[in-house]
């Protein structure tokens, strides 16, 4: 899924909600949420344990779905 939102400067922030496998605990929320939020432009990430999801709310002019889902691979989970 895919919206579009504006913030507060006028920029127009894209929200992505990607499905992930492999995270079971805590620790793999926090993995996932450290990982995706050191990424320059991602203003927001939301990790949904029990359903398998990461909510990303990021520039687009800055990072990629790509480089969104690099960052979560790197922490050894899989983007469905």
């Amino acid at each position: 899924m895919k919206k579009k939102k504006q913030d507060v400067e006028g920029i127009i922030m894209e929200q992505k909600t990607l499905q992930v496998e492999g995270m079971s605990c805590q620790h793999c929320v926090k993995a996932v949420e450290t990982g995706v939020g050191e990424l320059n432009g991602v203003t927001e990430v939301q990790v949904k344990l029990e359903a398998g999801q990461v909510d990303v709310t990021f520039d687009e002019n800055k990072v990629s779905v790509s480089d969104i889902k690099d960052a979560i691979e790197d922490q050894g989970y899989d983007v469905v």
